[in-house]
């Protein structure tokens, strides 16, 4: 026999819960958009990457990591702008967040930040500006970062025997090369060494088998310097 003041559960209250609310909060088809427009910025971004890149070790993953980090950047901002508490307990659930993984390349910081920033303005519902800003910053990255107004530097290390070969050797180098200049100069008993940064004037590079022919020249290494440097 129920007590009076009992009341009667129904079948309603059993699924009605502020979890289930939220199901509708972001129609299917605004997911979809964001989603596929994510994912073709993502692509984009990509495919800038691929042109740009310019370090020593070309890694697919993180080609796939910005394609991925737009898309999740995308969904988070969704979960965020339909509901304001949820959007408060994100920020404190990302503020948690540690990475460890160090960014070897400057540029690479960029195209992170490009990730997540398209990702925020598209589940933001600014679709003109994710696109038209992605193609213009994509455009500036491909025109500037391939630009090549200098002539890449190599290395000539040569090993001499006495100071008359090591003159010899010098003059005749900057008969072939645009530009010769020294980095360093090692002398020992019986030998010098000579670091040498240069720019060639073609991309012929027998000279250096001349070079380690000459007398009084012992060996001749000619090696392609990827640093940073001055023009």
């Amino acid at each position: 026999m129920k007590e009076k003041g009992e009341e009667k559960m129904t079948f309603n209250d059993v699924f009605k819960s502020s979890f289930l609310e939220n199901i509708g909060s972001v129609s299917i088809l605004d997911m979809l958009i964001a989603l596929v427009l994510a994912f073709g910025l993502g692509m984009f971004i990509f495919f800038v990457y691929k042109k740009t890149f310019s370090g020593v070790m070309y890694s697919s993953s993180f080609g796939v990591t910005l394609i991925a980090l737009t898309m999740i950047t995308t969904v988070v901002i969704l979960a965020v702008t339909s509901n304001v508490v949820l959007s408060l307990g994100m920020v404190g659930a990302l503020s948690i967040v540690r990475f460890r993984t160090a960014i070897k390349e400057p540029l690479d910081i960029a195209f992170l930040f490009w990730s997540i920033a398209v990702g925020i303005v598209l589940a933001a519902g600014m679709i003109p500006l994710a696109v038209i800003g992605s193609v213009v910053i994509g455009v500036i990255l491909l025109v500037f970062v391939n630009k090549k107004s200098h002539l890449n530097p190599y290395i000539v290390v040569i090993q001499c025997e006495d100071h008359d070969s090591e003159v010899k050797a010098r003059e005749f180098l900057k008969k072939e090369v645009q530009k010769c200049v020294v980095k360093s100069k090692t002398v020992q008993k019986g030998r010098v060494e000579l670091n040498l940064e240069i720019r060639m004037k073609e991309e012929n590079t027998d000279f250096v088998n001349i070079l380690s022919e000459m007398d009084g020249v012992n060996s001749a290494v000619l090696v392609s310097y990827n640093g940073e440097y001055m023009g």
